[in-house]
């Protein structure tokens, strides 16, 4: 399975991901998987990062080129407040 598979399976059952990411290991919280120029992106919420829980989580996005060892892990999450899918951030914008 395809790590946007992957990811689009973990958004559709809320349940979070394990990835490394520059290196560290994150455990995220995904919520929306777009194309930007072209490439993938994934908005998601850092829940844990090299095995600390996180005081602070937001929204962060992460380029899917970036993202090894992409697994669902039994963690489910809740949608962040105020998170919009319609927002026009995800709408692919036309190439430069």
């Amino acid at each position: 399975m395809t790590d946007a598979k992957i990811i689009l399976q973990a958004i559709a059952n809320n349940q979070c991901i394990v990835v490394t990411y520059n290196r560290m290991q994150l455990k995220l919280a995904p919520h929306i998987l777009y194309s930007r120029h072209g490439a993938p992106f994934l908005d998601a919420v850092a829940v844990e990062r090299e095995g600390k829980e996180l005081s602070d989580p937001r929204l962060g996005t992460f380029k899917l080129a970036g993202l090894q060892d992409v697994a669902i892990i039994e963690r489910s999450f809740k949608f962040m407040i105020g998170f919009d899918a319609s927002d026009p951030k995800y709408a692919e914008a036309p190439a430069d």
